[in-house]
């Protein structure tokens, strides 16, 4: 099989896990640049990492031996960098969100389809082992109709992760709790169960960091089958806890907290698949392992290679991106608002 060759462009926080899985990759990959505009992020990389790093964005587009970028800069950037990337004929592997409303999201995913590229976003938790299980479940109708489905995000972010310019801030990161901590879980949900028909939500800002965005948000869930469900998602909970998602049905129960599922069955069935309860839920964003993130670039690349779509596609992505601006419009409205 032949190896593809890969630039990374942004060499800020998400990048560990990243370049991790690229190391462990390297029978089927080969970094071929490296990049980011900051030049101490690039010797601070050069210093930790066996990746040729750039001083130049225009050198990446140009070179048309690489065929694939992963982009790890922040919301606002997303939509130059991909439709270069399309422009030149490039797979894109894209860190979430995919930007910073539904508008723009759909902009870029209609780009890419266009370009004939493929199109990823990194939403990892949905190759976490317990994750894959549970959805093999679902989909066998293990649990029978869904009556009731939530998500609980209770994560803590201390005042040094604030420090750095911009974070938080609506023009650096598009938004706050929803759009940068509590979509993955939320995303989770939603490729789970599939998107919901309505929310009602609270959505604010504490007023105890120096941020413009909502850190705090509660909402009450409408999912088309009549089921219902919760979603609770701050950055304020110190020290911070797992995510939890909590499905019941009418044969039985499933906990998704953290990598650690148990499934409870009404005919005395318990299915179990354990995992860390840890996962970047603390001070420490990047306290995780890099596992899930390398079966979601190795994926990607094997859905390049059978020319069809990933299973972390742009497209699956709108979903979340979609739910993320209702429960806004609706706490900002103070009304129900269709998703």
């Amino acid at each position: 099989m032949k190896k593809h060759r890969v630039a990374l462009i942004g060499l800020g926080m998400a990048v560990k896990p990243h370049a991790a899985s690229l190391l462990d990759l390297r029978d089927r990959v080969e970094v071929a640049a490296a990049y980011a505009p900051s030049a101490q992020r690039r010797q601070q990389f050069a210093a930790s990492y066996p990746f040729p790093v750039l001083d130049s964005l225009d050198t990446i587009f140009a070179n048309d031996s690489i065929d694939t970028v992963i982009i790890l800069t922040p919301p606002w950037t997303h939509d130059e960098l991909v439709r270069r990337s399309a422009a030149a004929g490039k797979h894109v592997l894209l860190e979430k969100p995919l930007d910073v409303n539904v508008e723009r999201a759909v902009g870029l995913v209609d780009c890419c389809e266009g370009a004939g590229i493929a199109f990823g976003v990194v939403f990892q938790h949905r190759f976490r082992p317990a994750s894959l299980e549970l959805s093999a479940l679902l989909q066998q109708g293990t649990l029978g109709e869904i009556l009731s489905a939530s998500a609980f995000i209770r994560w803590w972010r201390s005042q040094e992760y604030f420090a750095q310019p911009g974070r938080g801030m609506k023009n650096r990161d598009g938004g706050g709790v929803l759009l940068t901590q509590a979509i993955h879980t939320l995303d989770l949900m939603l490729h789970l169960i599939g998107t919901p028909k309505a929310v009602m939500a609270m959505a604010d800002n504490s007023g105890l960091r120096k941020i413009d965005s909502e850190d705090r948000v509660v909402a009450a869930v409408r999912w088309p089958n009549g089921a219902s469900g919760v979603i609770d998602a701050t950055n304020l909970a110190y020290p911070g806890f797992p995510e939890r998602i909590d499905i019941a049905g009418t044969l039985g129960s499933a906990v998704l907290e953290g990598e650690r599922l148990i499934v409870q069955l009404k005919d005395g069935r318990e299915i179990r698949c354990e995992g860390s309860n840890t996962g970047g839920s603390g001070t420490d964003p990047m306290a995780f392992s890099h596992e899930p993130h390398r079966a979601l670039i190795e994926e990607f690349l094997t859905a390049i290679d059978e020319h069809r779509e990933a299973m972390n596609s742009g497209r699956s992505a709108l979903k979340v991106q979609r739910l993320i601006d209702a429960l806004l419009l609706s706490g900002d409205k103070h009304q129900e608002v269709n998703v």
